[in-house]
Order: structure tokens, then C-alpha cells, then sequence
């Protein structure tokens, strides 16, 4: 098995990080909110202001998997933190280290950024994941509850 190599997204990547977003979509059994479209990913992570960053891991010049990540902050360390929103490896490409490579490579730039913590979400149902991230050290937040505002909730708090 071939070495695996990380690679930051240019903006000629576009198709591709849509292609990963639409894989994970189905992945998750989400497709009906992955909306974005290749315009989208290149105005908001190549554009004026990169709202996030994108990096890819490759086999033998194959992407086979991708991250997308930026940066947050917690006011209690009083510095930025690096949010990782998506993490996908291609099923055929599961258990080639792809994933463990990704994760290393951003707790490395996180380190680099002087960051005081490296963080993201699983689904509970994927317990898989969920495995795979206690065995790199990662430890599940207990005792929180992620909430959203969207579509016409959001805009009702908007306006009220």
C-alpha cells in the first residue's frame, strides 16, 4: 500500500470538495441538505474572506479523503481553537490511514496556529468513528447539547 499525502484544496478543487461533500451527505443519510453548490465552495473558501479551509489525503495521486476545517474561539483559554466540520474517507480507502492522517495533519497546524484545542461533532449513531477518535485520545464532551437556528426559526428570531 502506497504512502498516504495530505494536500491543502486550491481553488481549481472545487468539483472535487463538492464530490466529498456529497459523499459524506450520503453517508449520513443527509443529501437532501447538501446543497452547495461548486459557486458556493468557491466564494466562500477561495473568495474575499475564506470562511474555512479544505485539505485533501491522496494515494498514489488519488484523493481519497478530504477534511474541512476553520477556526473558532474559546473565551475561557482566550485563544482561537480549529473546528474540524467535516472528515470523510471513501469507504474503499477505510483503514488505509487516510483518516488518521487528515487528523494529524490538522492537530499539527493547530499546534502551528497556536491553538488551544482541536474539536468537532460525530453523529452518535457511528460508533465506528466514534472508536476511531478515543483511540487517537480524543475524549466525547459530556453534559452539552448542541442546538441550531435555521430556515424559518431563524429568521423568526431575526425579526422578532
Amino acid at each position: 500500500m502506497s504512502e498516504i499525502n495530505i494536500r491543502s484544496a486550491t481553488i481549481e478543487d472545487c468539483a472535487l470538495i463538492r464530490h466529498f461533500i456529497h459523499q459524506l451527505a450520503l453517508y449520513e443519510k443527509l443529501e437532501d441538505e447538501a446543497i452547495a453548490t461548486e459557486e458556493d465552495i468557491a466564494a466562500s473558501l477561495f473568495g474575499e474572506a475564506p470562511q474555512a479551509e479544505v485539505i485533501f489525503a491522496e494515494r498514489a495521486g488519488e484523493p481519497i479523503g478530504f477534511a474541512l476545517f476553520f477556526h473558532n474561539y474559546s473565551t475561557f483559554l482566550g485563544r482561537r481553537g480549529l473546528y474540524l466540520e467535516d472528515l470523510f474517507v471513501m469507504p474503499e480507502a477505510r483503514g488505509s490511514g487516510a483518516g488518521k492522517a487528515l487528523l494529524k495533519h490538522l492537530a499539527q497546524l493547530a499546534l502551528e496556529r497556536g491553538c488551544g484545542r482541536f474539536e468537532w461533532w460525530v453523529l452518535d449513531w457511528n460508533e465506528t468513528a466514534i472508536e476511531f477518535y478515543k483511540s487517537l485520545g480524543a475524549e466525547p464532551m459530556q453534559d452539552w447539547t448542541v442546538f441550531r437556528l435555521a430556515g424559518n426559526a431563524l429568521e423568526k428570531l431575526a425579526k422578532s
